[in-house]
This record gives structure tokens, C-alpha cells and sequence, in this order.
């Protein structure tokens, strides 16, 4: 069944008992999960960073009653406190921490600022992990919290070297993660590190190998093969789990 409206086409009735709180929505991969969800009639509540126009209120205009807008900056503690007290009274069956930075591939971590390295890991890794503590219990007992890692952040896969910096963020973030599974062993919740390949977007470049409409449905797809799998699961866009 659909629903039609005269601001947009005709999209799917939500699905009950889908709403996906989304982290980093505004463009790129975050912008087209945002899409994809909505397309397959979730509910969605994605955040921007500031109060410009993005992608995500066309989005939102697009399919009125269905996405909604929320703003965060992931790297200010208090923000996030704010927004951990507006959604209060809501519960989400998906919690997805998509926010994150990329800095030059070029130079080594020695060659990197402290300015630098500071920015890259307090958005890569120790942001996601704040939102999680703050939002995990907007999140229903069994839904699944995951978090935007990627494929370098496999230690065991890096053979070649190169965006040193990046991929320490994103070995830290899934540390972090093993950690919080850790204390939270035993629970019915699926915890996801998600790699979603390399992407054609502003961060991934157009050297890419894979375009968004590759990896964001194959994304989806793992997300919800994972539903009713507690533990923490390492995995790509494919459902393939990735080496530590």
C-alpha cells in the first residue's frame, strides 16, 4: 500500500514498528540511508550539523509526516545532551551513528598536527561512542544500534598502508565498540560495525569503486539480516564479515 501527498510522489506506507534514528543525515551516505529507509516506508529522524539547507529537508518535504529533522554536532557533549532530552519520550528500532570525517591520504601519522589528529579521532571515535551511551536507551531491547566504520579500519587487512590517521579513527571506533559490547554482553541487541565499501560521495572521491546505489541498499539489506542477532557483528555492505 502506498500513500500519496501533493508535496512529493507516492511513496510506501511506513512500516510499523520500523523508525530509524539516523546521525549524520544531511549528505553523502547519510543522505542516501535517509532516502533509502524512506523509500522502503520507514520513519526516519536524521540530523544535521547546523541550519543550513541540505539535502535532507528536500528529502523531508519530499515525504512530510515520514522524515523528520533533528540537529546535532556529534563533537559538542552538550548537543548531543540536547538531543537526548528532545527525543526523551520517542523509541527507535534502529539507531544508525553515521557522522564522520576524513582528512588527506597523504603523510603519516608522525607528519600529522595535533590540531589534525584530534579533529579526525574526537568525530571518528569518540563522538559515535558518546552518542551511543547517550541515545542506547531510546532504543527498543531488541532493536540494533550500529555505527559508520569501514574497511580500514581493519587491522588485519592493512597490507598497503596510507590514510594512517583515518584508518587509526576508525580501528579506535571499533575497539571502542568491542568495549561497550562487552559491558553489554548477554543483551538481545545486534551491535553493528558497518563497512560500507568505497564510495563514490565527497568523502570517498570519484575514484571510488562502488556508486551509492551499490553499497546504501546492500546496507539496508545487512542492517536488517542482522535484526535478532545480539553481539557485535563486523561486516560490510555484502553481510561479510571483516577481519579485525
Amino acid at each position: 500500500m502506498t500513500t500519496t501527498n501533493s508535496e512529493g510522489p507516492a511513496t510506501p506506507a511506513p512500516a510499523p514498528g520500523r523508525r530509524v534514528l539516523l546521525i549524520g543525515a544531511s549528505r553523502g551516505l547519510g543522505l542516501a540511508l535517509a532516502r533509502e529507509w524512506a523509500r522502503g516506508g520507514r520513519q526516519v529522524v536524521g540530523t544535521v550539523r547546523g541550519s543550513g539547507r541540505t539535502g535532507l529537508h528536500e528529502l523531508a518535504e519530499a515525504h512530510p509526516g515520514q522524515v523528520e529533522i533533528e540537529t546535532v554536532d556529534v563533537t559538542e557533549p552538550a548537543q548531543i545532551a540536547a538531543l537526548q532530552a528532545r527525543l526523551a519520550d520517542r523509541t527507535f528500532d534502529l539507531l544508525f551513528v553515521n557522522a564522520g570525517v576524513t582528512n588527506q591520504p597523504e603523510g603519516t601519522v608522525a607528519e600529522t598536527s595535533n590540531e589534525e589528529f584530534v579533529r579526525v579521532m574526537v568525530t571518528n571515535a569518540l563522538s559515535p561512542l558518546r552518542v551511543v551511551e547517550a541515545l542506547q536507551d531510546r532504543v527498543t531491547p531488541e532493536g540494533t544500534i550500529a555505527v559508520m566504520s569501514s574497511g580500514q579500519g581493519s587491522v588485519a587487512n592493512n597490507e598497503h598502508g596510507g590514510h594512517e590517521v583515518y584508518r587509526g579513527s576508525k580501528a579506535a571506533l571499533n575497539t571502542f565498540m568491542r568495549s561497550y559490547a562487552a559491558r553489554h554482553h548477554g543483551e538481545a541487541r545486534p551491535l553493528v560495525l558497518m563497512a560500507p565499501g568505497w564510495v563514490r560521495t565527497d568523502m570517498g572521491g570519484p575514484g571510488a569503486r562502488l556508486g551509492i546505489d551499490e553499497s546504501i541498499p546492500g546496507v539496508v539489506r545487512t542492517l536488517d539480516g542482522l535484526h535478532g542477532r545480539p553481539g557485535l557483528h563486523y561486516v560490510d555492505y555484502l553481510g561479510r564479515t571483516v577481519p579485525w
